[in-house]
């Protein structure tokens, strides 16, 4: 009785194997389809792993906004490169197994890219003019080192977090990928506020800030320069605390004063690089800068430069802002007021308001520039500047061409609006890397030992400009996206980086 059990138990445990390994061998044999039959097949398993890589930023970071939308961007742009790896299968005629890991390696390269290498978070404590004990947060997010060391900028503004750093980094990555030049993608810094600051002040605390952030950084490792409210100045406070702690005088930081390492062309790199990568943009297409009415935004370094290299070219800037409002000149700013826009922000520190009242110039308080007729927008001051509705309006003012200078200033609804009307739209990553172009010809002149001259280093700038452009327009042409610049910097930026990290072993 007992013997006939057990074979009674035997034999269901038989059938039971059967049956699993006939349904998971049907299971495998539908999953193993010829995925890339049609373009709705494919389209529906990438946007399956595209829903996948945001779901994993939703579930780990629900709240940081601005790093989400900078992923999303790039994400989406990547649509193509997914769908043309699965497309490619029956024409190379490739072995599944080989096909999947080709297809797989990009979407799990991607998911790892999303992770920064590090994050480091820490208190800055200084002490203000009044003998009061002042407490900030510091931040530097190591996110890549696949193509160099980590380059970035320090962000000294309130409104710095988390998610603004990280959105910052993120996008550092492919930026400096698209300039050539052998740099990492990393950013930081804090959450202090220089405006109203006293000099003493902004140098205590930047030495402070200096204390913890120099057990992180060097030359091979981490190379941070200026952003929002880090100019020559702190750069100056920063390096001078770097040099005490560590007895070293090295190219840890970039936008160094020119006596004591830094480049020609360094302040105005961002800035000339824009327009130099507007000129490409517009050269093929067969338009030119020379004479179109521009609506810039922003009056610190990046629009101040801007603003100067325009004048350089023959166009006519029309608008420069700031956190208060817009300063317009109908019939174009001038050299003349263009300098006292400058010794207005750098030396007193001051509004644009101030100008209001000379011959020809208006302030319009609280407003941004995008209600103005023009031929051009170059968006200079901060991210999402731009929205849906400041889209239309530069649309129904007649802006045929977009560039920015400023990191992610328009949010996606306006990008969209833009593709969607045909506009020449220059993204950021390509259009404003200029100014860590420089920093990488920086960090080679410090390595070197030698000064480039002003000339040398424009020529350079220029050039680099020029290959940003054309890895754009290669890639969006080879991915089907010709004329879309968006998609082609995120394209080429990301193959350079996926590409090197598996190269070296997926670490």
């Amino acid at each position: 009785m007992q013997n006939s059990s057990s074979s009674q138990f035997c034999l269901i445990i038989i059938l039971f194997v059967f049956v699993v390994t006939q349904e998971t061998t049907e299971t495998y044999s539908m999953n193993t389809k010829d995925v890339s039959n049609t373009a709705d097949e494919i389209l529906l398993k990438t946007n399956n792993d595209i829903g996948y890589l945001l779901d994993i930023i939703k579930k780990r970071d629900p709240h940081q906004d601005e790093f989400y939308q900078a992923v999303e961007e790039i994400i989406r742009s990547l649509e193509p490169v997914f769908a043309k790896v699965q497309s490619q299968e029956p024409e190379e005629k490739i072995q599944r197994s080989t096909f999947l890991n080709t297809y797989k390696k990009y979407i799990k390269v991607m998911e790892q890219i999303l992770e920064p290498e590090r994050i480091i978070q820490f208190r800055v404590a200084w002490v203000d003019d009044k003998g009061n004990k002042q407490i900030n947060r510091g931040f530097r997010v190591q996110f890549n080192s696949a193509i160099g060391p980590y380059k970035g900028g320090l962000r000294f503004h309130p409104s710095v977090d988390l998610s603004i750093i990280k959105f910052l980094g993120f996008e550092q990555i492919f930026k400096n990928a698209l300039t050539t030049l052998p740099m990492g993608g990393g950013k930081g810094g804090s959450d202090f506020d220089p405006k109203g600051k006293s000099e003493n002040e902004v140098m205590r605390f930047c030495q402070s800030f200096m204390i913890e952030l120099s057990r992180h950084i060097g030359m091979n490792v981490d190379i941070p320069a200026g952003d929002i409210g880090v100019g020559g100045r702190e750069i100056g406070y920063l390096y001078g605390m770097y040099k005490k702690l560590s007895s070293k005088f090295e190219g840890v930081l970039t936008g160094k004063g020119r006596n004591w390492g830094g480049s020609f062309i360094r302040p105005e790199a961002t800035g000339y690089g824009l327009i130099y990568f507007t000129n490409n943009m517009l050269q093929a297409n067969a338009k030119s800068i020379k004479g179109k009415r521009v609506l810039v935004s922003g009056a610190g370094n990046v629009a101040i430069y801007c603003v100067e290299k325009l004048l350089m070219e023959g166009a006519i800037p029309l608008t420069m802002s700031d956190s208060k409002g817009t300063l317009y000149v109908e019939s174009g700013i001038d050299k003349e007021l263009f300098q006292e826009v400058v010794e207005l922000k750098n030396v007193q520190r001051g509004r644009l308001s101030q100008l209001e009242g000379r011959v020809g110039v208006k302030y319009f308080e609280g407003k941004k520039p995008w209600n103005i007729p023009a031929d051009i927008a170059l968006p200079c001051a901060t991210q999402n500047e731009i929205n849906e509705e400041d889209a239309r309006n530069l649309i129904n003012n007649g802006v045929w061409a977009i560039a920015e200078g400023a990191n992610m200033p328009s949010t996606p609804k306006a990008q969209q609006i833009f593709l969607n009307n045909n506009v020449l739209y220059g993204p950021a990553k390509a259009a404003n890397a200029g100014g860590v172009a420089v920093s990488g010809l920086e960090i080679s002149q410090n390595a070197l030992r030698l000064n480039w001259s002003r000339e040398e280093v424009d020529q350079k700038l220029q050039a680099i400009m020029k290959k940003v452009f054309e890895a754009c327009e290669k890639a969006a042409k080879e991915y089907g996206k010709d004329g879309n610049y968006m998609a082609g910097a995120n394209i080429a930026g990301f193959l350079k980086v996926a590409n090197s990290m598996i190269e070296q072993g997926w670490i």
